[in-house]
């Protein structure tokens, strides 16, 4: 079992990485990074100076401890979970709430996207669909197998987003990627799923993934 001060230090550096990246908002519902081997989590709003750790069966203490927990019960890959929203990314839910996967990169490792979400009830079935992002309440949900892929992740959807919300904005054409070069991605980005979730179920963090 992970040694629960190590997850703790992965919360501190994932948010001083996305804060000095300008990556989230002035309002944001929380980051989070799960404990290997426990039903826990460090949680904390992301200018705080440090998370608490937060049981997930007991009672939420608020709707983003709701939201984080119910991630984590139901998604045995996510290991780090970032509510927020930068720039460009908390644009997205008055452009459709969805980023299309019209980069090789946000395929691999961001997926498909489920429509905008307004409540936390609609959260369930939004998760089936395997990505690492979501739009809920407004402001996008994005996570990572690990914390510091949630920081790429993060990193990413924020790229991708300023360059979907800058083409649409402006009238510009959006396109898709081919199905078959989305089907690969996504295949692959299932896989990296499916180790994780195997690596958390031994209460080990899972190994980074590696290239595309």
């Amino acid at each position: 079992m992970i040694d629960p001060d190590v997850s703790r230090n992965q919360w501190i550096e994932v948010r001083d990485r996305l804060a000095a990246k300008g990556v989230f908002a002035r309002v944001d519902r929380a980051l989070s990074v799960r404990c290997p081997g426990r039903e826990a989590m460090w949680l904390g709003g992301t200018a705080d100076a440090a998370p608490l750790l937060v049981e997930w069966r007991g009672v939420a203490s608020s709707e983003a401890a709701a939201v984080h927990a119910m991630v984590y019960k139901q998604r045995g890959d996510v290991g780090a979970i970032a509510w927020a929203g930068g720039p460009f990314s908390r644009r997205l839910s008055q452009f459709g709430g969805a980023l299309p996967q019209v980069f090789d990169e946000q395929a691999r490792h961001i997926g498909a996207m489920p429509p905008p979400i307004e409540n936390r009830g609609e959260l369930f079935a939004a998760l089936q669909t395997g990505g690492n992002a979501a739009v809920l309440q407004g402001l996008p949900l994005c996570f990572g197998t690990t914390p510091r892929r949630l920081a790429l992740n993060w990193e990413l959807l924020e790229k991708c987003a300023k360059a979907y919300v800058l083409a649409v904005a402006t009238g510009g054409r959006v396109r898709k990627l081919p199905w078959w070069v989305r089907r690969i991605a996504n295949a692959r980005l299932a896989k990296d799923a499916r180790a994780a979730a195997e690596a958390y179920r031994r209460g080990e963090l899972p190994e980074e993934s590696k290239g595309y």
